[in-house]
C-alpha cells in the first residue's frame, strides 16, 4: 500500500511540475532615444520570449534591414538564424512576429504573448523573461540586451520594471486564462494600461473595478466614470488634455489601485 501511495504522490507532483497554463502576457515599453545613430535615428530592435535559462520560445518583434543585419547577434543566436551576423536570414524563427525594416525613430511598443512557442503549443509553466536587443550604432557601447523576468502560471503577475538608460514606462502583466489565479480570487481592484505613454487613447484592462478616476500631478480630479464591476476592458480618451503625467485610480469598496500614465501627443 505504501508503494501505491508513493506512486500517486509522484504522479501528482509530475503533473504539477509540467502544468501548461494558457494566458496573455502584455508588455509595454518606451525606447529612450539615443544619439548618434546609424543615420538620423536609424536603429534596430528585437523582442522575444525565452526561458529564464535562455532557451528560445518565440519572437515577438524584429525590426532590421539588410544593411544592419549584423547588429542583433543575441536575438539571431536565439532565433536559429543562419549566423549571428544575419538577422534577416530566412532561417530566423519569426513565427507570428511583427517584422519590418530598420527603424527610423524611437517609440513606444506593446508586446503580447499567448503563452505558446513557435509551434503553437502552450509552454510549461515556470520562470520566463522578455528579452529586448537594441542597437543604434557601431561598437559595443551602442547596443544593449535587457531581460525582464516573470513567472508564467496560474497566478496573475503585474510588474512595473524600473526605468533605465534605454527603456522607460514599462509594465509587464501575465493574466492566466479562464480566470485562474489570484486575478480572479482577489477582491482588490486591479488594472493594466497600454500603450503607455499614449498619444491620447489608453486601453484599460480591469478586474473588480466600479469607478475609474484620472488625476493630474497636483491630485486634482480631471475625469471620472462609473463602470460595471464585471467589466474587464475599457478605453480612456485623454486626447483633449495637455501632455504630461497623470494617474488612473480604480476603486471598489475594498480599496484603490493607482497607475501612472504618460500623455504625449
Amino acid at each position: 500500500m505504501k508503494k501505491i501511495i508513493t506512486s500517486f504522490f509522484a504522479l501528482g507532483l509530475t503533473i504539477g511540475l509540467f502544468a501548461q497554463t494558457a494566458g496573455t502576457l502584455t508588455f509595454n515599453f518606451t525606447q529612450v532615444a539615443h544619439s548618434p545613430c546609424y543615420s538620423g535615428s536609424r536603429h534596430v530592435l528585437a523582442v522575444w520570449i525565452q526561458t529564464s535559462t535562455g532557451t528560445f520560445v518565440k519572437t515577438k518583434l524584429r525590426r532590421v534591414g539588410s544593411g544592419t543585419s549584423d547588429h542583433l547577434p543575441t536575438w539571431a543566436g536565439n532565433a536559429s538564424c543562419s549566423s549571428s551576423t544575419n538577422a534577416t536570414s530566412t532561417a530566423c524563427n519569426t513565427v507570428s512576429a511583427t517584422t519590418g525594416a530598420t527603424l527610423s525613430s524611437f517609440g513606444s511598443y506593446t508586446i503580447t504573448w499567448d503563452g505558446t512557442n513557435a509551434s503553437g503549443t502552450v509552454v510549461t509553466d515556470g520562470a520566463y523573461r522578455v528579452a529586448i536587443q537594441e542597437t543604434w550604432n557601431h561598437g559595443g557601447a551602442n547596443t544593449v540586451t535587457t531581460y525582464y523576468n516573470f513567472t508564467k502560471g496560474t497566478t496573475a503577475v503585474n510588474l512595473t520594471p524600473t526605468t533605465d538608460a534605454n527603456f522607460s514606462a514599462m509594465t509587464l502583466m501575465w493574466v492566466p486564462a479562464s480566470g485562474v489565479g489570484i486575478n480572479e480570487i482577489s477582491e482588490n481592484p486591479e488594472i493594466n494600461v497600454y500603450p503607455n505613454p499614449s498619444t491620447g487613447i489608453f486601453n484599460v484592462d480591469l478586474h473588480n473595478v466600479n469607478t475609474i478616476k484620472v488625476l493630474n500631478t497636483l491630485g486634482a480630479l480631471v475625469y471620472q466614470e462609473k463602470v460595471n464591476v464585471d467589466e474587464t476592458k475599457t478605453t480612456l480618451d485623454l486626447s483633449s488634455f495637455g501632455n504630461g503625467i497623470y494617474f488612473i485610480a480604480v476603486t471598489n469598496d475594498k480599496g484603490t489601485t493607482n497607475k501612472k500614465i504618460i500623455l504625449s501627443k
